[in-house]
């Protein structure tokens, strides 16, 4: 049995990470019905989120991210597009791992193509 200090902050984290998905998910749902209501992409800022968004297209150029704007990231960083390749228009989690750390990422795909995510 865990101790009662270890138990609480196991399930305190298991909550919060379970919140954190959540709000990743809203705030990708919503950029991705925006966009595909006519909202432009790049009018979107990407530290304006918690975690940050990014807004890519299909060649892998970063529309909307907070250091790689411009940027193809299929060039920065191929195993991270190959993962974000996985995204539909339902939207799903990836997992992929970079500089050693494991992230999860929601994706979505938008009407025209671009790939929106977040994650941690």
């Amino acid at each position: 049995m865990l101790p009662l200090a270890l138990s609480f902050l196991l399930t305190v984290g298991l909550s919060l990470s379970a919140a954190d998905e959540t709000v990743i998910k809203k705030n990708v749902d919503e950029i991705v019905i925006a966009i595909n209501n006519g909202k432009a992409a790049t009018s979107y800022a990407a530290k304006a989120y918690t975690p940050y968004i990014f807004i890519m297209e299909e060649s892998g150029r970063l529309l909307v991210h907070p250091d790689l704007k411009g940027e193809y990231l299929l060039e920065k960083a191929a195993p991270i597009y190959e993962a974000l390749q996985q995204a539909t228009p339902g939207g799903l989690w990836v997992t992929y791992f970079w500089k050693g750390t494991e992230k999860h990422t929601y994706v979505r795909k938008t009407d025209s193509n671009l790939t929106v995510g977040s994650g941690n």
